[in-house]
């Protein structure tokens, strides 16, 4: 089963060949060998187990709040971008104070806007337009046509390569919207196949078609959770793959490669549910360590001081006048709890400036780190 075909493009010196995906509704399999299924048994099973664990947290948002970031970081970190956790954590970051951050931010915002979106309109190009419109808003390529399809062709390659030595030429922008409207089919099509590997086609299709000038990868990325939060598969965002593919970045473009270079769609698939099985252990190991802090250190305090432990969950990193302003609270009665969790060694002084002390929840952000 041929992976695609490489189509010439103009002629004589300016010839290129661009490659044209073969449509995931003609990628068939007859079976899956044992390995490839044993791996689909257990990344079911831990998405599952995953998704239960989501359902009995009551506080689950203040996970997925920092959980998300911490996604956002490492998605963006894939792109080059230099920032750190704590950079995301920081609440003095909220404005644009450099671009690596901001990036990271507009991922945020755009996970944010495309799930809430659904509630909207179906997993379609329309809203994957629209989370890239909200992921370049201000931030490194927001002049390469946010939130709308490329018209012109690109490629892929080590910095200053061209069409004549690019390491990949996607499809051209004609042949681009072909292909997307058959993947936005296919995205909404029933079949017989497992949704988990369906997940893994579609995203290894949407990178190969790279349809937008910059920030394929990051929205290829979104475009995993949108699936499986529309199949059911997830009841929450909770599954984030990016630590998994930055950690193992240069075989994850190489599996990606395999599929288009030597027509194996197998190997991808095993690697991407790999990539589920690990995350889902790493994330429910997390939930589980969060949720026991959280616990221990109610026993340090008051329970009329848990608003602040609450926050911290959403704010690891804090200032008093920026909890202040945000919980609406007197500034003397936040800094007096700020200063409690403090002595009981909840936080930790990072900063000992008398104009912006700053502390953080460094347990909370080490859990996350790890």
């Amino acid at each position: 089963m041929k992976a695609g075909i490489y189509k010439t493009n103009l002629s004589g010196k300016l010839e290129y060949k661009s490659f044209y995906p073969t449509s995931l509704f003609d990628v068939k399999f007859e079976s899956f060998d044992e390995y490839t299924t044993d791996l689909l048994v257990k990344a079911n099973y831990q998405l599952g187990k995953l998704n239960g664990v989501a359902s009995r947290i009551i506080d689950f948002k203040q996970f997925i709040a920092s959980y998300v970031r911490k996604e956002a970081l490492y998605s963006s970190q894939i792109e080059g971008t230099q920032a750190t956790l704590e950079d995301i954590l920081d609440a003095e970051n909220t404005k644009n104070i450099n671009l690596d951050v901001e990036e990271v931010i507009n991922y945020i915002k755009a996970i944010n806007y495309a799930v809430e979106k659904t509630s909207e309109l179906p997993l379609c190009n329309r809203l994957i337009k629209e989370a890239h419109y909200e992921l370049m808003q201000g931030a490194r390529g927001c002049e390469k046509n946010p939130g709308e399809f490329r018209k012109t062709q690109n490629w892929l390659g080590h910095s200053g390569s061209t069409l004549k030595n690019a390491r990949y030429i996607p499809p051209t922008a004609a042949d681009m919207l072909e292909c997307m409207s058959d993947l936005e089919k296919y995205i909404n099509s029933s079949s017989n196949l497992d949704e988990l590997i369906k997940v893994a086609l579609i995203h290894y299709q949407f990178e190969t078609i790279h349809p937008f000038l910059d920030g394929n990868g990051r929205i290829g990325r979104i475009l995993i959770i949108l699936y499986l939060l529309d199949k059911k598969k997830l009841d929450y965002p909770c599954l984030y793959l990016s630590y998994f593919l930055k950690k193992n970045q240069i075989e994850y473009y190489e599996r990606m490669s395999n599929v288009r270079i030597k027509d194996d769609y197998i190997q991808w698939i095993n690697f991407f549910l790999m990539g589920i099985i690990e995350t889902c252990t790493e994330a429910i190991e997390c939930v589980e360590k969060l949720v026991l802090l959280r616990e221990e250190n109610k026993k340090l305090i008051k329970e009329n001081n848990y608003w602040l432990l609450e926050f911290l969950e959403f704010n690891p990193i804090i200032t008093a006048i920026k909890t202040s302003e945000k919980t609406n609270i007197d500034y003397y009665k936040v800094n007096r709890t700020i200063l409690k969790f403090v002595r009981v060694g909840i936080l930790k002084v990072t900063d000992e400036s008398k104009k912006k002390r700053t502390y953080i929840y460094e347990k909370y952000v080490n859990i996350l780190k790890e």
